[in-house]
């Protein structure tokens, strides 16, 4: 909408806000904020606004707890869903040290310089996600219950989805905020539900996609029910998906191509740097013990493979033409840092380029009944949060792209997550007083 400061500050005055939200991500990829009054809002652009780092789980001690918070202008949008009159905006923001210096754990600066580095390769990588996330009904306090809203299938239609109204509010919320949306329907599961939107370069993609699971959460609590992205909600039911869909053009044209017509060295690269890293990154697109549930099933990935089409590989290249060529990823899950992972694959790929690595021979067979013979050459996806730790800690990629003091950190709580794990004799209780209500 606005791109520059002054033209925010028009924007405010002329439009009857009153509050205004600063958000920022967490190491996490929980989403955090501060309001602040339209008239502090010049001098947040000008000298940033703190706040209490230390209270952050994964920034700064008490010793060094004072930050700073910088909104970008060009992520300013009105909140629909907040009541009137006066009008909520938000916006995204830098995280800076008192000096001005960038906040090195600051996930959002980590994705910017990765996106920088693409660009002076001489590409521009676009992201599109697919989420998917569960609706539940909630009880007379308004607490949620373990009940979904319906038990609707893939695709299915009204009565059996119950959830097309509530998609529908969705999407026209998002679309208020400037975020296009493709394609939305019922899943698989019982009250799961996906929605699309378009592709965008990966800074915004990311953003989009913060502001994708508070709208989501926020409609869903306006009609009375709780959505949760938990990467594995029931034991016996598809989990939810973030397929990441990438392409990367160069001088203007995408430089992945069908299957007709064969595939760029450029792409083929990205896509075997990608494959060649997922394992050692495999921690930060499924940060939580639950999300190694969903592996290996309902259209999950278990193995580091690809193939044209076929939803059982790591990788797929999906049946599209002209500029929507693209590679899909389908291990990532909703509870991934978007910024984190976004920066990941995109510095494995550009790093398959710069080395020119081989892309492997496709796989395809369906890997879910495929025999020994053929799974038993491929290399896993890890198993648990434990495994995905150890592949991390040893990765000196992760530790380039990501800064020491960031893995440092994100280890020791993951270590001390997948310990607790261990450690509890309940294994359903543990993953809903962790993730449900959180994630």
């Amino acid at each position: 909408m606005n791109t520059t400061a002054n033209e925010v500050l028009q924007f405010i005055k002329e439009n009857d806000v009153k509050f205004v939200r600063l958000g920022f991500c967490d190491l996490f990829g929980l989403q955090k904020n501060i309001s602040v009054m339209p008239d502090v809002l010049p001098d947040a652009f000008e000298h940033g606004i703190s706040f209490d780092a230390s209270a952050v789980r994964g920034f700064s001690d008490v010793a060094r707890s004072d930050l700073m918070l910088f909104p970008d202008p060009a992520t300013l949008t009105v909140l629909p869903w907040r009541p009137g009159p006066g009008r909520v905006v938000r916006f995204y923001c830098d995280i800076k040290n008192p000096d001005g210096t960038p906040f090195s754990r600051d996930t959002r600066y980590i994705l910017k310089r990765v996106s920088e580095k693409c660009e002076a390769m001489g590409y521009v990588c676009k992201i599109g996600p697919e989420c998917e996330f569960y609706l539940f009904k909630t009880d007379e306090y308004g607490e949620p219950t373990d009940i979904t809203l319906d038990t609707g299938g893939y695709l299915d239609i009204s009565p059996l989805d119950k959830g097309e109204n509530i998609r529908r509010e969705i999407c026209l919320c998002l679309e208020e905020m400037g975020i296009n949306t493709e394609t939305s329907h019922h899943e698989q599961g019982p009250g799961q539900n996906e929605i699309d939107f378009r592709y965008s370069d990966a800074l915004s993609s990311a953003d989009n996609m913060l502001t994708f699971k508070s709208v989501v959460k926020a409609i869903a609590a306006r009609n009375g029910l709780f959505a949760s992205f938990m990467p594995k909600p029931f034991p016996d039911a598809p989990g939810s998906g973030l397929h990441v869909n990438i392409s990367l053009s160069q001088n203007g044209l995408n430089i992945f191509r069908n299957k007709e017509h064969g595939h760029s060295n450029v792409a083929e690269s990205f896509i075997a740097g990608i494959l060649a890293r997922t394992p050692e990154i495999t921690l930060f697109l499924n940060p939580v013990c639950n999300s190694y549930e969903r592996f290996g099933c309902f259209e999950a990935p278990k193995y580091i493979s690809w193939s044209h089409q076929n939803r059982s590989q790591l990788v797929r290249i999906p049946a599209a033409m002209g500029e929507r060529m693209r590679m899909e990823l389908r291990s990532p899950d909703p509870a991934a840092n978007p910024y984190l992972a976004f920066a990941l694959i995109m510095a494995a790929g550009l790093e398959g380029i710069e080395t020119d690595l081989k892309l492997p021979g496709a796989v395809d067979a369906d890997l879910y009944t495929a025999d020994e013979s053929i799974t038993g050459k491929l290399v896993q996806l890890p198993g648990s949060l434990e495994e995905a730790v150890r592949l991390a800690e040893k990765s000196a990629f992760v530790r380039k792209v990501a800064g020491e003091e960031l893995v440092s950190k994100y280890l020791t709580y993951k270590k001390e997550e997948a310990a607790a794990y261990a450690a509890a004799a309940d294994k359903a209780a543990f993953y809903r007083e962790r993730y449900f209500r959180i994630i």
